[in-house]
């Protein structure tokens, strides 16, 4: 099963240590400073080519010097980068995390990434022929968004489904979704993502979880939501519920976490895993084991090993 990915591409710079800044020209020191791969959708296309999807990224980066790092990342990763973008009319995007074990804070400059139009991905799908087609950062590409209730349209006619990670809202603004929800088959928010695109259609919005997740499932899609150490839980249309627990880790890092979860429950699809239960389980192991390094792909799980994990706790593959 081929999957194209469909987002941002660039480089992290994650700092961890004293991290919470404090202004009057005070000088901090940190424990750590690494330049790694990020954007959303770059870090789902890795964690699904470890765990041995066919996977091919659609994103724009520059020809500057984070333009080339970032493409040198993902062939180190093994990504069919075929379909990236490449151009010199502005700079890489470029995201800064300063990272604390329980929390982060992401500073980003957005630079190409919102150039990506509607047309590319039309082009993109019609020379890959993908079975699934996964957006990430949705509040990043305007010029995407605006077209894609319609290539949702397109793409569920032909059978291919979809998923979409919105992302945080930079404008907090949380609008344009009443048009993709109905016509998407997946949709992939963390706790905060899902109480804030959820405060419009719930009817409690300081309800759990469970409730939350439910009403907006009944839009249409599964709702599958990370929910940190909490573990993952799925909301289907039809009003079920599935939810699965994390294993214990030492936790370094949560850059990119949602994202390697994203991939697990994308990667069982496409390995045809059919159980939902299941399918959660791959996305909270596969989420679970990418906290424990720096970075976003630092610390992806392979197919191995979370098959092995999986037969350790006795579900089968």
């Amino acid at each position: 099963m081929h999957t194209l990915v469909v987002g941002d591409a660039n480089p992290d710079f994650i700092l961890r240590g004293d991290v919470s800044p404090r202004f009057g020209q005070a000088e901090q020191l940190l424990s750590s400073a690494e330049l790694v791969l990020g954007g959303s959708a770059s870090i789902v296309a890795a964690g699904l080519a470890r765990l041995e999807v066919d996977t091919g990224l659609l994103a724009t980066v520059g020809t500057d010097y984070f333009g080339k790092q970032t493409e040198r990342f993902l062939d180190k990763c093994g990504i069919d980068t075929s379909q990236v973008l490449r151009t010199s009319a502005g700079a890489t995007g470029i995201s800064v995390i300063l990272s604390q074990p329980d929390d982060r804070s992401i500073l980003t400059f957005p630079g190409v990434i919102p150039t990506l139009s509607i047309d590319a991905v039309r082009g993109a799908v019609a020379r890959t022929t993908p079975a699934h087609v996964h957006f990430s950062s949705y509040f990043l590409l305007p010029e995407l968004s605006a077209g894609l209730p319609d290539l949702l349209d397109e793409l569920r006619a032909v059978g291919i489904s979809t998923s979409v990670d919105t992302n945080w809202d930079p404008s907090e603004q949380w609008v344009g979704l009443d048009e993709v929800l109905p016509r998407i088959t997946h949709f992939m928010p963390n706790r905060q993502e899902l109480r804030a695109v959820g405060a419009g259609y719930a009817d409690d919005p300081a309800g759990s979880d469970e409730d939350i997740a439910r009403q907006l499932a009944a839009l249409g899609p599964r709702v599958l939501v990370k929910r940190g150490s909490e573990g993952g839980l799925l909301a289907m249309p039809d009003g079920s519920i599935h939810v699965a627990a994390v294993p214990d880790v030492e936790v370094v890092d949560t850059t990119g976490a949602g994202d390697s979860f994203n991939a697990g429950y994308i990667a069982a699809m496409a390995h045809g895993i059919e159980d939902e239960q299941e399918r959660l389980a791959w996305a909270t192991l596969a989420g679970s084991h990418s906290v424990t390094r720096p970075g976003g792909t630092g610390a992806q799980i392979s197919l191995s090993e979370l098959t092995d994990s999986l037969s350790a706790v006795g579900v089968a593959r």
